[in-house]
């Protein structure tokens, strides 16, 4: 008897132990990629009977399949099983004031279609429409149907309250804070879906995909239109008592004194927000006296050209996120911070600034970075995201016998 089996012996029915055991198999065949029954034997802890009847059960499913045999050795040939990652899919959206990124995914992980279009509505009715429209298109382009989606994962600004079935703290986003977006998600992106914090998911991106695959513990802080963070804690995401853990926007500090506190709005967006998003780059280039100041974007352009006063202005910028990333430090002692979005992508010229004020404000001075995904953290956060739920769904779904959901 295996050491699982033992442990589980005294504790449940035969069928309920059987279905313990399938699972584990499953998962251990998950984490292993292509093995052989005496490999899962050892791997799971399950006597190589167990394993038998679990993999003929995960076989007839269609959740494993047969690969072929084992390397050529001496005596019988052993033959290799792997997941099947076509038993289910999912869909990731990143839904963005500028562009809407959508990918949709097999059970692996690995994208079968993807699609970006840019963000022209400014309503979240038309919004709605817009991303089912796309995510449509991107599920027909795979060769699915909706039925083979197992679950999917919208991301954009705010924190989801249920309770109100509405989004918030998202002002950057026009309509999107509106009662019953979720109920019209769901309308339009059957069969299950979820909406998550944009930051939240950049920060699971990276940890599935990207930059913080081999750490425990940091932090990814997105600096665009908006400001957030996403944290990732013993390789879990932390989301707080009311899911608004990193919304760092609201902590009540202005790198440039009363600049931030003047913004009519700072109280709605945040006093950080508004002292250090994109727009206070412009504000900041402009009161220099920079011409041509239109967005952070020429700023950071004119910076990377030699202008002294784009330079200034980046400069001014370091150093406000240097408040950030020593607030945190303080308080989350991370690996490393990781930065990102349209301005914080812009780590060769942020860095130094921010290091140097780092340095004077506190000893705690994690190391910074630039996330490796880029533009499509948030994107494949939501896949990693939605993989979780799809593939507990799509087990219970197959080893019940219970087809999956029809298309709508």
């Amino acid at each position: 008897m295996g050491r699982q089996e033992r442990d589980n012996h005294q504790g449940g029915t035969p069928r309920l132990l059987r279905a313990i055991n399938t699972r584990a198999l499953l998962e251990a065949l998950r984490r292993a990629g292509p093995s052989s029954r005496p490999q899962l034997a050892r791997i799971a802890g399950l006597s190589k009977p167990t394993v038998s009847q679990a993999l003929g059960d995960l076989e007839s499913a269609g959740l494993v399949r047969l690969v072929g045999p084992a390397s050529p050795s001496v005596g019988r040939t052993a033959m290799l099983y792997e997941v099947d990652p076509t038993a289910g899919y999912v869909v990731g959206i990143d839904v963005g004031r500028a562009w809407i990124r959508i990918a949709a995914a097999d059970l692996s992980g690995e994208i079968v279609a993807r699609r970006d279009e840019r963000n022209r509505e400014r309503s979240a009715t038309a919004l709605v429409r817009t991303v089912s429209a796309v995510a449509h298109d991107v599920v027909a382009a795979a060769g699915l149907t909706w039925g083979q989606v197992a679950h999917t994962v919208v991301g954009g600004p705010g924190v989801f309250d249920p309770d109100t079935d509405r989004l918030l703290h998202a002002p950057n986003l026009p309509g999107w804070s509106r009662p019953g977006l979720m109920s019209s998600l769901r309308e339009a992106l059957p069969p299950s879906v979820e909406l998550d914090n944009d930051a939240n998911l950049a920060a699971v991106g990276e940890r599935s995909y990207g930059s913080g695959r081999d750490a425990s513990t940091f932090v990814y802080v997105s600096v665009g239109t908006g400001i957030g963070m996403g944290i990732i804690i013993d390789g879990n995401l932390y989301r707080g008592a009311h899911g608004a853990a990193g919304e760092v926007g609201y902590l009540p500090l202005a790198g440039e004194g009363g600049d931030a506190r003047a913004d009519r709005d700072a109280r709605l967006r945040g006093i950080l927000e508004a002292a250090t998003s994109a727009d206070a780059v412009v504000r900041t280039a402009k009161r220099l006296g920079m011409a041509g100041a239109s967005s952070a974007k020429r700023v950071f352009a004119a910076a990377r050209a030699g202008d002294a006063l784009a330079r200034a202005a980046v400069e001014s910028e370091g150093e406000r996120l240097a408040l950030v990333v020593g607030t945190i430090a303080a308080i989350l002692d991370p690996e490393f911070v990781l930065l990102g979005g349209g301005v914080g992508s812009n780590i060769d010229l942020l860095r130094p600034p921010l290091e140097r004020r780092l340095a004077e404000l506190t000893p705690l001075a994690p190391r910074v970075a630039e996330g490796q995904l880029g533009q499509d953290a948030i994107v494949l956060g939501a896949v990693a995201s939605a993989l979780d739920t799809a593939r507990d769904r799509v087990f219970e779904q197959r080893a019940s016998g219970e087809a999956p959901a029809t298309e709508r």
